[in-house]
């Protein structure tokens, strides 16, 4: 895998690599991705004396969960408004009763697990007039939908704001500390954790055939814990948008922030603090966002937040960056259940729109109730096939508009320059050079690959069978940086 690693990978010594693990011959259940959702799903059933096996293409938690900021909250910009929009009070309030518990059940296990918690206020603020109309819907949502958010003040930010909300006692973690520990606990409760394992293709007839690139499993039930499900048969890339985002970290004189602060209007800024090596703090700047493989050059988001931090918090000295993928339901809520309505072997797992640690925990507590019979009340709100979300077609339809004028554009940019680049093995979208990661990504679905061709984010599950080289160089001002 190589894209850039995340300061939470770089500051902590490297895991000794491991020859994979065999890919079993049975299980009861197969979890595809090894992430937050995936470990905390192949946990939770194992709890449960199901016999698990978690296939990764890659190491645990290298992808979306390794890259994130880490802030575990229910105060999530303007989430509970947007979702407002398409859904009735009660999915709101199923929303917030699913955060609510994710986040319950995962400060518990941080606790229990000598994982280091940090409890942090949370703040969403408006930079403009603009962003106050959007901080009062979303204050208004979220009040609706239970969660005590209240206006508020933001002494400690270096520069005015026109308004913020405020949501105390919220949390934040070390993603790849979190990982280790979710890993070692579930290696202990008997589950087989397989990494450096593509899956290739999963059957629809139970027991469901998983086909890997080392041997093909089979299994009762398929998770597929892959942010975009790889099937196509879901269609969820249909009613899913990829996102990138972007991080700078900075060394930091002393701790810039002590709450977690977003920006409701653009651009997006991020902001939270944590402590590196020796006890050096550091600010994580987070932002910049746009869609998979539709801005290029990427460098300029890593220069515009590098920028904007060197303004604002002068002290502090860049030590590197990175990018994330994450992906927007076009419904508002996530997708948590099957694959399809007549499907029940295979169940997947996304949508997410950036707020996985809560999202994430609640998607595996609700996928281990369905697995093994149990009942969870607001699970029925991530239930992918709702009739409700015909309201949505429209936005749907936007979407996938969007996505075919990206098709046109790549197909205009092969004619006129009469050579033809690499095409994605997904859908066969022309893709783009991503200069900052060092990787080629497609703008219609948000796959993405190394330099080298392999897969780096669903929904491919091949890799690309001409890779032309590279452009060289990079303005990233944070590469090399110390």
């Amino acid at each position: 895998m190589s894209q850039r690693p995340s300061w939470w990978s770089v500051h902590r010594p490297a895991a000794p690599t491991a020859s994979p693990e065999p890919v079993p011959e049975r299980a009861e259940v197969v979890v595809v991705g090894g992430g937050l959702t995936g470990l905390t799903t192949a946990l939770q059933l194992s709890k449960a004396g199901v016999r698990v096996v978690v296939l990764e293409a890659h190491t645990l938690g290298a992808g979306t969960t390794s890259r994130s900021t880490a802030k575990v909250s229910l105060l999530q910009g303007s989430r509970f408004s947007e979702i407002s929009r398409w859904q009735s009070v009660e999915r709101l309030r199923q929303y917030a009763e699913a955060n609510r518990e994710g986040q319950a059940w995962l400060r518990r296990f941080c606790l229990e697990h000598d994982v280091p918690w940090d409890d942090r206020d949370g703040f969403t603020y408006a930079n403009t007039d603009a962003g106050l109309r959007m901080l009062e819907k979303e204050l208004s949502a979220s009040n609706a939908a239970g969660i005590p958010v209240a206006w508020a003040q933001t002494p400690e930010l270096p520069y005015d704001v026109r308004g913020a909300i405020r949501l105390p006692d919220q949390g934040q973690v070390d993603p790849v500390a979190m990982i280790a520990a979710l890993a070692d606990q579930a290696r202990a409760h008997g589950v087989v954790v397989v990494e450096g394992t593509r899956v290739r293709s999963v059957g629809h007839r139970r027991p469901v055939l998983v086909e890997t690139e080392r041997g093909d499993i089979r299994a009762d039930t398929v998770v597929l814990a892959t942010g975009m499900p790889i099937l196509d048969r879901s269609a969820a890339f249909a009613r899913m948008k990829a996102e990138r985002s972007y991080t700078v970290a900075l060394k930091a004189p002393d701790l810039a922030v002590r709450g977690q602060y977003l920006s409701v209007d653009p651009p997006s800024r991020s902001l939270r603090s944590t402590v590196g090596a020796e006890g050096t703090p550091v600010l994580l700047v987070g932002g910049a966002g746009h869609g998979t493989g539709r801005s290029v050059p990427t460098s300029r988001h890593v220069e515009q937040l590098t920028s904007w931090a060197a303004e604002h918090f002068p002290g502090a000295s860049p030590v590197t960056s990175w990018s994330a993928q994450d992906y927007a339901p076009t419904r508002g809520l996530p997708h948590v259940g099957p694959a399809l309505p007549r499907l029940p072997g295979v169940l997947v797992a996304g949508g997410f729109a950036k707020w996985g640690f809560t999202n994430g925990v609640a998607a595996a507590l609700a996928l281990t109730a369905r697995i093994t019979g149990g009942q969870v009340p607001w699970a029925e709100a991530f239930d992918p096939w709702q009739v409700a979300d015909l309201r949505t077609t429209p936005r749907a339809a936007q979407h996938n508009a969007e996505v075919g004028l990206a098709m046109g554009r790549g197909v205009v940019h092969v004619v006129r320059n009469r050579r033809r680049g690499p095409i994605c093995t997904h859908m066969g979208g022309a893709l783009t050079w991503n200069d900052t990661e060092r990787s080629w990504d497609c703008p219609l679905h948000g796959s993405r690959f190394a330099a080298d061709g392999e897969v780096l984010d669903a929904p491919a599950t091949c890799g690309l069978r001409r890779v032309p080289t590279p452009p060289t160089g990079s303005t990233d001002p944070t590469e090399g940086a110390q």
